[in-house]
């Protein structure tokens, strides 16, 4: 199985998990593709740098000719020689201000709303699991900024998240995690850094608000430096990619890369490690998994409620949305309720970290007056992907494996839908060449 393991002992940011991936290994190439398919006149510029004597990747994003990094990650902590301060007049709107030279302001009429930046990921030529990934992390930050707020998320307009900057960070990593094509993601504890950062409505102590929300039932801890070191937009990535939180796990290890951040402080590396390799397998008895183990063995938490009274397009709208936040599954069952009533037994399978918030959208979106909790334990299949060449080109492979034998092939349905539509053929066929070719 193939597994990615975040060392986040500087935090992470959008730049940072680019860096990261560029230089672990993945083709350039894929993210220009990407940034270019947005058509924001956007280019990326890639150079190598020193972080206290640590060779890393360093990705800026260009609008045109000019630098488009708003540098959301730096803090008055920070040494400028001349401070540059963007206040935006606009509410409600995302957290953070920009300091990136001497001081002035500048009047921003609009921010992009969620709605803009979803048509125009959905407008770009990106493979359709990279445009879910990048909607995803989204429509994470715009829960996390609605519920600041208290107002509703399609009213958010995005400010700094919603530059161009970020847009382009957001889109390009997920474009490379699709790439990279991991089973499964791991991550250390996250180090959210201290002090003070400048927020749209004042001072607030490090994480700001936004950033607080999104790590909500997330490991942190604060050390070694007192500047902001997750940002909202690295604080979104981490949340989409759902990773297993914890020490590195047993693996061999086979990429290894460096992704620097902007500052550069003296004797603290400011870089995300990313490691890449398969996971230790039985073939080696000395870490031997026992039958049920940490990769088999999870614990998920399941929500649930039955509704008699709600608008089935309500219902729908709710399973959508709990999958944007990062829900495992969700479950619509008819079911007869008291009086005789046809209703709907709503379930939602989630990880434990994602419950709070998923409790929250059930309550506010719903007629329910309450939910039932439990904790289930599930064992799962070790799962790993395989790239077949059909005649309607690449498709990706699921393979199931019991005990290293495998037990499931099941072509991905999004690259087969992507295929059939471009070819103008039926899905079957593509599905059924993909088993085809796995099996040559």
């Amino acid at each position: 199985m193939r597994i990615a393991y975040l060392d986040c002992f500087a935090g992470i940011s959008g730049d940072m998990f680019l860096g990261a991936l560029l230089d672990a290994g993945v083709d350039p190439n894929i993210l220009h593709e990407a940034v270019a398919a947005l058509n924001l006149n956007a280019t990326l510029k890639i150079e190598k740098v020193d972080r206290s004597g640590i060779s890393s990747t360093k990705v800026h994003v260009y609008e045109g000719s000019n630098l488009a990094e708003a540098n959301t990650n730096q803090t008055p902590t920070e040494d400028h020689t001349h401070q540059h301060t963007h206040t935006h007049q606009h509410h409600p709107k995302t957290q953070h201000q920009h300091k990136v030279g001497h001081t002035h302001e500048h009047n921003h009429t609009h921010g992009r709303s969620l709605t803009v930046i979803r048509d125009l990921i959905n407008a770009a030529s990106l493979h359709p699991t990279v445009k879910q990934t990048a909607i995803h992390t989204f429509e994470l930050l715009g829960t996390s900024e609605a519920k600041i707020h208290n107002v509703p998320i399609e009213e958010i307009h995005f400010h700094e998240v919603g530059a161009v900057d970020a847009i382009v960070d957001i889109v390009a990593s997920s474009a490379g995690i699709h790439a990279l094509a991991i089973d499964k993601w791991f991550s250390s504890p996250l180090n959210v850094g201290g002090g003070m950062v400048d927020c749209a409505h004042g001072r607030f102590p490090v994480p700001a608000p936004a950033t607080a929300d999104l790590l909500r039932g997330l490991p942190t801890y604060s050390a070694h430096i007192e500047t902001e070191l997750v940002t909202p937009t690295g604080a979104a990535l981490i949340r989409a990619l759902a990773p297993t939180f914890g020490q590195q796990p047993a693996m061999r290890v086979e990429h290894i890369g460096y992704g620097a951040g902007t500052r550069n402080p003296q004797d603290f590396p400011n870089v995300l490690r990313l490691s890449i390799g398969e996971a230790e397998n039985s073939d080696h008895p000395k870490h031997a998994p026992s039958k049920h183990h940490a990769q088999d063995a999870q614990t998920v938490t399941v929500l649930e409620t039955a509704l008699d009274d709600l608008s089935p397009q309500i219902l729908a709208y709710v399973s959508e949305t709990a999958l944007a936040q990062g829900a495992l599954d969700v479950m619509l069952t008819p079911v007869i309720m008291k009086k005789g009533r046809p209703g709907t037994l709503l379930t939602v399978l989630c990880n434990p970290s994602d419950s709070p918030a998923l409790q929250q959208l059930i309550l506010r979106e719903t007629s329910t007056l309450g939910l039932r909790i439990r904790q289930d334990s599930r064992v799962c299949v070790d799962r790993h992907h395989a790239h077949v060449t059909t005649t309607y080109g690449d498709i990706r492979v699921k393979i199931g494996t019991l005990n290293g034998q495998e037990c499931n092939i099941a072509p991905e349905f999004e690259d087969c839908r992507a295929a059939a539509t471009k070819h103008n053929v039926p899905l079957k066929l593509v599905q059924q060449a993909a088993i085809a070719a796995y099996l040559k």
